[in-house]
């Protein structure tokens, strides 16, 4: 097995990128001495990540890289339950196979980000907390485990408090309150098969994680240690990672290359600089340097571009970088006819996902340009206003001029036989689809 070296300045790298939050004496020492296994909980409530999971995942890369051996541990059982933590409801509850099915798709997207495969000491290994939580009775779990926490000692956790206190509408089911025993056990059971000494997580999760170190200290006689890092907000003060259409996914299904690109694209200058740290690999000298040059010329948004390369190429793809690049030049003005038909249909879609779109039967095709414009379709209200636009060089189809009012258009003309795009002016969009038989 390939032996490993091992980075001394893993937390004080930490420390210059934002991620450290709260971290139990010792832990620094510790992750300088020798090679650490730590852990990080993901609950797989569905089958792709989203960016909030992205710094745990980007925690355990950075473990990794630092020459310590990360844990993907797959919350199935806990998944069953559902977290108080900085939650106001308890959430929805999931059946195995959902959780399995969940915990491969995982498995695939954090493979982006891990070595899983080296035979390297640090191999990154994946567990679910459901293997070992299953067997266990109820009254097995509180003789072996419960007996060693105190109620007292859970109730004065914050997430518990919170939950309980006098502006609680719904207080907290048992279920939710035996949560932290739960993942306590959880880091146990990691320190005695795997000899994890760390436990790593959001700051909501400081509670939970000390209950595992007791445990361990109480029942496996050890010492273990406790790491998190600060909830990631926006400059603005709104929640980092929503849309108006909910979470950026990384299954590129739910949210396309395109849109993941465009979303780190349009973060504001503050948050550029705060994200580049957090979320990629460039080191001090390279983000320091990208900031200065940032300043210089800030309408050039260096930060933001470099911040979106970086986010779209280790989540998909370099190629995909490539057709999200060329699709916002196709949106903002530089795009030619050429590069409009070479990009994906998936991605020329989302693209122009909201713009007013007609449909059309595919006998309308061929057709004189004015007739498609303000009578196959609504473009324009009337042939006149369509006539003088046109004779202005103000129209363009599939991001060329039409030469005259006279132009026929053609089925050549559609894009992949389907879609043609109509611009009117420089920012308003049109697109015209032939209708599925």
């Amino acid at each position: 097995m390939e032996k490993i070296k091992i980075d001394k300045h893993l937390v004080e790298e930490l420390k210059w990128r934002g991620m450290i939050h709260d971290i139990m004496p010792g832990t620094e020492e510790l992750l300088a001495r020798e090679q650490v296994t730590a852990y990080v909980g993901i609950d797989p409530t569905a089958d792709s990540l989203h960016i909030g999971h992205l710094v745990g995942v980007m925690m355990l890369k950075r473990l990794q890289h630092a020459g310590h051996k990360p844990i993907a541990l797959v919350g199935g059982a806990t998944g069953m339950i559902g977290d108080p933590s900085g939650k106001s409801q308890e959430r929805n509850l999931l059946d195995e196979p959902t959780l399995r099915q969940n915990q491969e798709a995982l498995k695939a997207q954090i493979s982006r980000f891990l070595d899983f495969e080296t035979d390297a000491s640090n191999r990154a290994l994946m567990v679910n907390n459901y293997d070992w939580m299953k067997e266990f009775t109820f009254l097995g779990f509180i003789r072996d485990i419960g007996k060693h926490i105190t109620v007292n000692y859970m109730m004065a956790k914050d997430s518990v408090k919170k939950r309980l206190g006098a502006d609680s509408k719904s207080g907290m089911s048992f279920t939710e309150f035996t949560y932290q025993l739960v993942q306590g056990y959880d880091f146990q059971v990691l320190y005695r098969d795997h000899q994890c000494k760390l436990q790593m997580g959001g700051s909501d999760q400081w509670g939970n994680i000390v209950t595992g170190t007791e445990l361990i200290r109480r029942i496996e006689r050890g010492e273990a240690f406790a790491l998190t890092w600060p909830l990631i907000t926006k400059s603005d003060g709104g929640k980092f990672g929503k849309t108006e259409e909910g979470n950026v996914w990384l299954d590129p299904v739910r949210t396309t290359p395109y849109k993941f690109y465009q979303f780190w694209l349009n973060v504001s200058d503050e948050d550029a600089e705060k994200y580049l740290k957090i979320f990629t690999m460039l080191n001090k000298e390279q983000v320091e340097a990208l900031v200065k040059e940032h300043g210089i010329a800030p309408h050039t948004r260096l930060l933001q571009n470099k911040l979106a390369e970086e986010l779209t190429v280790m989540v998909h793809s370099r190629d995909e970088y490539e057709m999200a690049v060329e699709a916002s030049g196709i949106l903002f003005g530089k795009g030619t006819t050429e590069s409009l038909k070479n990009i994906r249909e998936d991605v020329f879609l989302s693209v122009f996902e909201g713009v007013p779109q007609f449909e059309i039967p595919s006998s309308d095709m061929d057709q004189d340009v004015l007739e498609l414009l303000a009578v196959s379709t609504g473009v324009f209200d009337s042939k006149g206003e369509a006539r003088r636009m046109v004779a202005g060089g103000g129209v363009s189809i599939n991001k060329q001029k039409l030469s005259g009012p006279d132009q026929r258009i053609s089925s050549e003309d559609f894009i992949s036989k389907k879609y043609l795009l109509v611009q009117k002016g420089k920012k308003n969009y049109y697109l015209i689809r032939v209708k599925e038989k």
